[in-house]
């Protein structure tokens, strides 16, 4: 067992990794249009890591010093057995949180589970309460049975919920007063995403659809008196709270205002791939160390300890360009 107190996860910039997304699968039950293409090829499932190779692989980051996990996908709760999987990282000596993001379409009869296994906080992500709408950009989704899935994460009882909203403009920007009034009335935060340009999309224009930060939050600033706070979650939101209220309002904004300086976390493709960038193809494959070295714990963190000499100092996104990260979100881990 590493000793946590001596971290073994700094890169070249003197940024520590404390922070790790795993994508348990690549698929999901939603095609939303800045995500994916609606006709997606999946991975063949022996491509992608097993359930006890992605504990494996957690304990090894842990013990490196990672003290915060993220379940994603795709959407993991469609993977068979990621409840019991999400249990068993949860019991891992030294983890401080564990938390998922979902589209919410399992929350409903899930939840209690999720929160009796362990997870301290989930974000549900959620672009616009108009049903209709919802369908556009989902292209499958149904509103309806995600509302019912964060009532039911509410009921469970977890530390915080929080909405993930993706804005795009002329789809849905004139909602975002909307969807921070539904998050104060359910009692929950918000973060508002610009669109990261990842993998080839059909039927959506990213440049002419790009809606900023500093928009959203003009918007708001009509309605809700947002007051600056240090407060963070280790993650990459800059965030606001609302005069009154408990509710929390974050802005994620690679493109108006770039986080890579504080960056503190890497992402784990559900085949395996440790990408050490959401916006660079830099990564290693530590199933490939996983499989030829079965049960080296040792060799398998030097892999990983030795990854963080090629983490990049920033992402390059251009909303205006052809996309230079060919894989899409759901693959990359959302």
């Amino acid at each position: 067992m590493s000793d946590f107190s001596n971290p073994q996860l700094i890169d070249r910039f003197g940024r520590q990794v404390t922070y790790l997304r795993i994508s348990i699968t690549d698929r999901c039950d939603f095609r939303c249009i800045y995500c994916m293409s609606e006709e997606m090829v999946f991975l063949p499932r022996a491509q992608i890591l097993t359930l006890e190779e992605i504990v494996t692989l957690a304990q090894a980051f842990v013990e490196l010093g990672v003290d915060k996990i993220r379940i994603t996908g795709g959407e993991p709760l469609v993977r068979k057995g990621a409840v019991g999987l999400l249990e068993r990282i949860g019991e891992l000596d030294g983890l401080r949180q564990l938390v998922l993001t979902t589209n919410g379409s399992q929350l409903d009869k899930s939840a209690a589970a999720l929160k009796a296994a362990g997870v301290k906080r989930i974000n549900v992500s959620l672009d616009t309460l108009d049903s209709d709408n919802f369908r556009r950009i989902t292209r499958t989704g149904d509103l309806h049975q995600v509302l019912k899935g964060i009532d039911a994460a509410l009921a469970a009882g977890f530390e915080r919920l929080k909405i993930n909203a993706v804005i795009l403009k002329n789809r849905n920007h004139r909602e975002v007063t909307e969807l921070v009034a539904f998050a104060i009335e359910k009692d929950m935060d918000i973060s508002f995403i610009e669109e990261m340009p990842l993998g080839s999309v059909d039927g959506h224009d990213r440049a002419a659809e790009y809606y900023s930060s500093d928009e959203i939050k003009k918007d708001l600033e009509q309605r809700f008196t947002l007051l600056p706070t240090p407060e963070t979650t280790g993650g990459p939101s800059r965030y606001f709270r609302i005069a009154g209220v408990n509710t929390k309002v974050g802005f994620i904004s690679p493109h108006s205002h770039n986080f890579c300086a504080a960056c503190n976390r890497v992402r784990l493709t559900a085949e395996g791939r440790l990408l050490l960038c959401l916006g660079n193809e830099h990564s290693v494959d530590l199933k490939r160390v996983l499989r030829a070295n079965p049960g080296n714990s040792a060799r398998l963190q030097q892999a990983i300890v030795a990854a963080m000499a090629i983490k990049p100092e920033k992402h390059h996104f251009d909303i205006k360009a052809q996309p230079v990260i060919f894989r899409h979100m759901n693959a990359t881990g959302g």
